[in-house]
């Protein structure tokens, strides 16, 4: 087996304007569990002006403020044909807060700006006003809907005065039912959107420390695409499966922090 074979490719869209609330944490954790299955982590960064790579295995954008999405709405315009396609072949993705607003069909700022997204996710998300006492802000407790992780609880910390909601009989899906906090808006029904592998959500904390089994899911994903596609032996994704790695102490600081938010 040849280096290149056994490893991921994590593409970083815009880290310098969209990587609030510790999103880089995502990155870490991509790293850290990557190690642990051992692949190879190849992480590149992809800034305004700069074109996507020609090939990925995980992309990943974090959050960030309404004026720097209105400057990354323009960017991605360029890059919208060949993300979706990436997206439409499988790669995967993990959008955070404002990476997951701009892969929808709008944004509309408190102020009444209009940005439009990509339109990956069939989503639209609106900011009623700018007061802080509209935003949607505390821990967020989830019971995941994804198939393979059906009923697992996601945690996190959401921070967002958006209100996102689903654009009718759409091909994405809700990742996840609210138990306790808000999620996408403050029906408190649904929280992120899930399209083929791509995860679009507002659990900051940053959301992939807290949720390994979400962040194997992505590893695993990546890796079958690679066996798929002709890039791995498929042995190798079926015995990554089986390799267990120890989550003792995240489980415990996991289960401390939803009994902490049922408390509420």
């Amino acid at each position: 087996m040849t280096n290149a074979e056994k490893q991921i490719v994590i593409t970083h869209l815009y880290p310098k304007q969209m990587s609030i609330y510790g999103d880089m944490g995502n990155i870490i954790a991509l790293k850290y569990r990557l190690k642990k299955y051992d692949f190879k982590a190849v992480y590149q960064t992809v800034d305004l002006g700069q074109d996507l790579p020609k090939n990925t295995d995980i992309y990943f954008i974090g959050g960030g403020q309404d004026q720097e999405q209105f400057e990354i709405f323009k960017d991605l315009m360029y890059k919208r044909k060949q993300l979706i396609s990436d997206i439409e072949n499988g790669v995967g993705m993990l959008a955070i807060c404002g990476g997951y607003q701009l892969l929808g069909e709008k944004f509309t700022t408190g102020e009444g700006l209009v940005i439009d997204g990509i339109g990956l996710f069939e989503v639209s998300t609106t900011a009623p006003d700018s007061s802080v006492k509209s935003r949607c802000v505390g821990n967020i407790l989830t019971d995941c809907l994804i198939p393979e992780l059906l009923g697992e609880k996601l945690v996190g910390f959401e921070n967002h005065s958006g209100q996102t909601r689903f654009t009718g009989n759409t091909k994405s899906k809700p990742l996840a039912k609210v138990i306790a906090g808000y999620g996408n808006n403050i029906e408190k029904k649904y929280e992120g959107c899930t399209y083929k592998n791509a995860i679009g959500t507002y659990l900051h904390g940053s959301c992939l420390p807290k949720n390994p089994a979400l962040c194997d899911y992505l590893i695993f994903q990546a890796i079958r695409r690679r066996a798929e596609i002709g890039l791995l032996n498929p042995k190798i994704y079926i015995e990554t499966r089986k390799k267990e790695i120890d989550d003792d102490v995240v489980e415990k600081l996991r289960e401390d922090l939803i009994v902490k938010i049922l408390k509420k």
